[in-house]
């Protein structure tokens, strides 16, 4: 067999210098990031990019952001254009007119907007007041609800620069039955007003109705409080007379409503049908779940089977076992005439008179609409029924009603949120937070035409095609749901949980004055204004060096809508030595005046559309709106009807697949 053999031996050559990398051919193999990579074994190699890659993409961010960071237009610092002084501790603040109401530690004073100077004081019993709503009732006459440090609330008409005590409404002779008001509600326009009441076992919900027509004739025929002498009200070696009228008595507010919360569900009393059903009111069909056939251990049953069945899970939960306690707390607004409170075309109302009250108690699912019908309410001492019954999946967390009425907004406790158009008796747009988060409160935004138009005719068509909301977490994330007449609604988020505690947010009010704008108070005392559209901070409203926010945790402050300012309570760092040793304090409203900056810029006027109220139009005129709401609304429904549509078909072909399978298996 024939074989190849070299025929010199293979040899090693040894080294020499010839055979060296050259300098240039070093500086090339260095400067090769991939070839250096590679020289490197696994899995060192694969843990090298790896790392490289992080690198890069965080740089990536970090210039992304810095660009951002630049290109974000800065905040400018705006200062109050104008203040007074107020003698006491400024506990809150009300716009009503031309007057600014101010609730101090032992009285309760008007100011005038115009030149801030003191209209009337009221302290005639040295209480403090602790909160103030306030409505214009026209001809220069007012009406406000005050609460003092003992819940007592007290009612007053301010006409010609003078408050008269109407009423206490809480007042009882034994004082071991006393309530407290826990929140109170004027409707606009001075019609009705609602409180909250507790005691020490039970809480319920009184609505008034105030006889405002009699109060005006009564005040128009009163002799004024001219020739009173003006003073500073902050100085306190004057003596503080009383602006209480005598003399001038005024009609009593009626009692129309008692609303008491839901009792717990609990087993039947009834022992046949028959007996359920005579319970029931004519035309109702959803209630409350009174009316009902189960038994006290069919209740016993189902709770021991699903106990027993998610054991694990309710463990892991930390669900323990409570007796169900009633609530004691309620959220309420007045609802105007609308499709869903329908008064009948044969009652004459007013546009601003509120049809009916919805409530919704802590803790509860359903949402309960009273009807204000005063011919034909029970009697104010019974527990009334609610007329409409709104069921929830889960229960409400907070609830808000739009300036112009037409649109109810629900937030429930897993984030989902419903906007109700109440004109057309719909939803307008149900949406969902998808993180886990609760919600805190929701504001209406409302484009400045239609807010314009809100003291002067309330309940009309918003010309805006898009309702927003804005939606506070509890974590202090903001969001913004947009909910357009047709098509679907979306949710943006507008501010991340901050990372600093003090860049919570304490309190957050839209500003009418500018379409998507929002005062936001942070709890180190910063009030910015926030372009929602956008989310950026445009500006920052600051106090003098010399003071600082009030309470910034729960700040005393008020936005006059109407002359398009903000009133915010400022103290001194640093108290004189004479107040001091006198025991004497002072508060400082600061004023800012929107129209005094320029803002105007950062937040362009939107065209707004002519608006006319509903209640004057002719009936026609009404249907014809109606339906072409109606006809609106259905066009992103058609097109979702053809989706539903196939599923249903595919549904119905899998349910007739298995009952041919069940007949198969039937026959021998």
């Amino acid at each position: 067999m024939a074989g190849y053999t070299r025929r010199h031996p293979l040899e090693i050559p040894s080294p020499s210098e010839e055979d060296w990398l050259k300098d240039e051919e070093e500086d090339f193999f260095l400067q090769d990031p991939d070839r250096k990579r590679d020289v490197l074994p696994q899995p060192f190699r694969m843990i090298n990019k790896l790392v490289m890659l992080i690198f890069e993409n965080a740089m990536e961010i970090i210039e992304r952001r810095e660009m951002l960071r630049k290109e974000k237009v800065q905040p400018t610092e705006l200062f109050p254009t104008a203040e007074f002084q107020v003698f006491g501790r400024a506990n809150c603040l009300v716009v009503s007119g031309k007057y600014i109401f101010v609730g101090l530690s032992e009285a309760l004073a008007a100011f005038e907007v115009s030149d801030c100077e003191e209209a009337g004081v009221w302290d005639a019993v040295k209480t403090e007041i602790c909160a103030i709503r306030a409505s214009d009732l026209g001809n220069d006459c007012h009406v406000l609800l005050a609460v003092d440090e003992m819940g007592l609330v007290w009612l007053f008409c301010f006409h010609n620069e003078s408050f008269q005590l109407v009423k206490i409404l809480n007042e009882t002779e034994d004082l071991s039955k006393q309530s407290a008001c826990v929140e109170m509600v004027l409707s606009p326009g001075g019609h009705c007003a609602g409180v909250l009441l507790q005691d020490s076992t039970k809480a319920w919900l009184e609505i008034y109705r105030l006889p405002k027509d009699s109060w005006l004739k009564v005040m128009e025929g009163s002799p004024g409080a001219a020739g009173k002498e003006r003073r500073s009200s902050c100085l306190p070696e004057q003596a503080r007379v009383s602006a209480c009228r005598s003399g001038v008595k005024l009609r009593l507010p009626v009692l129309l409503l008692k609303v008491k919360p839901p009792k717990p569900i609990t087993g039947t009393s009834f022992k046949s049908p028959l007996d359920a059903l005579k319970k029931v009111d004519y035309g109702s069909m959803l209630g409350l779940g009174y009316n009902h056939l189960i038994k006290d251990s069919q209740w016993e049953q189902h709770k021991a089977i699903f106990c027993s069945t998610y054991q694990e899970y309710l463990e892991a939960e930390g669900e323990t076992q409570r007796k169900e306690e009633i609530p004691r707390h309620a959220t309420f607004h007045f609802l105007l005439p609308s499709q869903i409170l329908q008064v009948g075309h044969e009652m004459k109302v007013q546009s601003d008179a509120p049809a009916g009250i919805s409530v919704h108690w802590d803790g509860n699912h359903n949402l309960c609409l009273y009807f204000l019908n005063y011919s034909l309410k029970e009697k104010a001492d019974s527990d009334p029924k609610p007329d409409v019954v709104w069921p929830c999946a889960a229960p409400i967390a907070c609830s808000a009603v739009s300036s112009c009425s037409r649109y109810l907004a629900l937030a429930c406790e897993d984030a989902v949120i419903t906007i109700w158009d109440k004109h057309l008796g719909c939803p307008l747009s149900v949406t969902a937070i998808l993180e886990e988060r609760l919600i805190r409160s929701i504001h209406f935004l409302q484009s400045p035409a239609a807010a314009s138009e809100v003291a002067s005719c309330p309940g009309t068509d918003p010309a805006c095609p898009i309702v927003q909301l804005l939606v506070l977490c509890t974590d202090s994330s903001l969001y913004l749901v947009k909910a357009p007449r047709a098509g679907k609604s979306s949710i943006t988020l507008l501010a991340e949980r901050p990372e600093d505690p003090n860049l919570a947010i304490s309190a957050l009010v839209p500003v009418l004055a500018f379409p998507s704008a929002a005062l936001v108070f942070s709890w180190d005392g910063t009030v910015s204004l926030m372009n929602t559209a956008t989310s950026q901070i445009v500006s920052h409203f600051r106090t003098p060096p010399s003071h600082a926010v009030a309470s910034p945790w729960q700040p005393v402050f008020t936005v006059d809508h109407v002359n398009g300012c903000l009133l915010l309570r400022g103290d001194e760092q640093q108290l004189t030595d004479a107040l001091e040793h006198n025991g004497v304090s002072c508060s400082t409203i600061f004023i800012f005046d929107f129209n005094s900056y320029p803002l105007k810029e950062a937040f362009p006027k939107e065209p707004g559309l002519p608006l006319k109220s509903l209640q004057n139009l002719p009936w026609l005129e009404r249907c014809n709106i109606f339906l072409h709401d109606r006809q609106q609304s259905l066009l992103g429904l058609r097109e979702q009807l053809p989706e539903y549509w196939s599923r249903l078909q595919a549904q119905a072909a899998v349910m007739d697949e298995e009952r041919e399978k069940v007949k198969g298996q039937k026959k021998p």
